[in-house]
């Protein structure tokens, strides 16, 4: 038992001295991360080309990088493809000598909370993060939220963060 109070006292410190990431109470923290998605053209932050013959996408800078180290290239190819100065430009050069049905696939970035990630210190979250970095992108971070109408999650950690637990060491 003493453990157990032991704890509390330590998580009830650690809620209370904690930054509050500009959050109303009650709050809590989860795993933040960023990911690309498909969007309308006019919002696109970089271009994935689609090769239907190959079945794959490529980020279009990679693609075209690794075209440029690693094929032999022909004179009129080579010659085209330093030409290449925007992605319809680039995908003019991938439909004539790479896959004529390729098309460019506008993406940006998002920002999103991981699933099944939920903690009451910060510093767990951060705890959680470092140990399971290979999960995530370089981006991760910690997220703080308002638990938003939850009278009990509110009342739960009103506890935490306001009641003696020395209180139940003297009844011992």
């Amino acid at each position: 038992m003493n453990d157990n109070i032991q704890f509390l006292k330590e998580l009830q410190n650690e809620l209370n001295s904690q930054t509050n990431d500009c959050q109303a109470a009650p709050r809590f923290w989860v795993v933040g991360d960023y990911k690309w998605v498909d969007c309308m053209e006019g919002n696109a932050e970089r271009y994935y080309v689609y090769l239907p013959s190959a079945a794959e996408s490529y980020e279009i800078d990679s693609y075209l990088k690794n075209v440029e180290e690693d094929e032999d290239l022909t004179e009129d190819e080579l010659e085209e493809f330093k030409e290449i100065g925007c992605p319809d430009s680039a995908l003019d050069w991938i439909q004539t000598y790479r896959d004529e049905d390729a098309y460019l696939v506008p993406t940006r970035k998002e920002h999103f909370i991981r699933k099944n990630t939920m903690f009451l210190t910060k510093e767990e979250a951060k705890e959680h993060i470092e140990l399971n970095h290979y999960h995530y992108t370089d981006e991760v971070h910690t997220y703080a939220m308002t638990a938003w109408r939850a009278p009990k999650v509110e009342r739960l950690l009103k506890i935490l963060s306001a009641f003696n637990f020395d209180s139940l060491n003297k009844s011992e």
